[in-house]
């Protein structure tokens, strides 16, 4: 099977746990995704090709990515193609056509909706136009929660695939890792206070940096780590001589190292701003993070985060972003003794996991006739 992604595949740990579920169920599989600059070597024994393109934004990479990535399908040996988001969709469809191979959709978030198309009518209507002429005609559709699948359905009531199946980005089941404090060391931050850790491989604008780094005046004590890579990540780096000591910046660490990181904070802290509709209604990884890692959480009150956070009483949802809300809600987590908190996360890991989600993987491959 040929798996098609438009990132570079070193970070993609949804591919990555896709693919095993894959083999697991026998596919050989062969990774297609991009070279950027500053892509880090791919360490996988996975058969796989990064297409090094002329541009690497806009309409000039979109254009090279559809072209490399069809006329690879055209000629290379497979007997499916799995395709991760609407940027890889339109190559996949053409050569399922042509060679009639099964061909399932996975879709990450609800693309259109996404911020980076918040504001370009141009640009969201290309591809509203590449979904409504593709979506309709798929036979196998998965997507990340059930807010999504159930946008998906309503603006295509008669698609094939009927409502998307739902493959909620978890992480594996596995032993949690223990708190030590030692490791905060390693990166001169002190821990004499409650370190409270936002992440993300791309904390863009709206995914909630601004609000924490503003909320630690209103916060007693407490440090803040942020541990990623985008546009407010940079903005954070900014401001950390200002933040007296209380803000810390880290760039984006491999996966392990970053879990057991993780495991080491007092609170985990997930404030994206529902102003896209992708943003309102996605279901970030980095809550199930904190959750296996058992930390408490500080979440948005948009309906899938509240949701978790609820149902399991993991931590607090926040009323609205202003510092003095976040500030509430993070001293509520405080109060309540660290080993009440991992108890309940632990409670929660035991459901939420990607091995409870991945029989919809078996399903989307019956659909498509794989």
């Amino acid at each position: 099977m040929v798996v098609l992604v438009s990132n570079d595949l070193a970070h993609d740990q949804r591919v990555a746990k896709t693919c095993s579920t894959l083999e697991k169920a026998g596919w050989e599989i062969f990774l297609l995704g991009r070279m950027l600059p500053d892509s880090v070597p791919f360490k996988t024994a996975r058969l796989h090709h990064r297409f090094k393109l002329p541009f690497h934004t806009g309409v000039g990479f979109y254009a090279c990515l559809q072209w490399s990535l069809f006329w690879k399908l055209l000629w290379m040996p497979y007997d499916a193609i799995w395709a991760n988001d609407l940027d890889t969709l339109l190559p996949a469809f053409l050569v399922k056509v042509l060679r009639r191979k099964p061909l399932i959709y996975d879709s990450h978030e609800y693309f259109t909706e996404a911020a980076g198309l918040t504001g370009r009518a141009f640009q969201r209507g290309v591809w509203l136009a590449v979904e409504k002429w593709l979506f309709p005609r798929l036979n196998a559709v998965i997507t990340v929660n059930d807010a999504i699948a159930d946008a998906y359905l309503e603006r295509y009531p008669n698609g094939a695939a009927g409502r998307p199946l739902v493959v909620r980005n978890m992480p594996l089941s596995q032993k949690r890792e223990e708190r030590d404090d030692a490791l905060w060391a390693d990166y001169n931050i002190p821990c004499t206070r409650p370190i409270f850790i936002l992440q993300g491989a791309f904390l863009d604008k709206d995914r909630g940096v601004r609000e924490a780094v503003e909320a630690l005046d209103s916060i007693a004590k407490g440090t803040l780590v942020v541990v990623g890579a985008g546009v407010e990540f940079e903005w954070a780096l900014e401001q950390v001589d200002s933040a007296k000591g209380r803000l810390f910046c880290l760039p984006k660490l491999p996966f392990e190292s970053l879990r057991k990181l993780t495991a080491s904070a007092d609170v985990g802290l997930s404030l994206d701003r529902g102003v896209h509709g992708n943003y309102w209604m996605s279901l970030p990884n980095k809550l199930f993070d904190y959750i296996h890692a058992g930390v408490p959480v500080v979440v948005s009150p948009m309906p899938e985060v509240a949701r978790i956070v609820e149902q399991w009483q993991i931590g607090a949802v926040i009323a609205d972003h202003q510092p003095e809300s976040i500030a509430d809600a993070i001293e509520r987590v405080l109060q309540v003794p660290n080993p009440e908190w991992r108890t309940r996360c632990e409670l929660a890991a035991l459901s939420l996991h990607w091995e409870a989600e991945e029989q919809n993987i078996q399903h989307a491959l019956k659909q498509a006739g794989a």
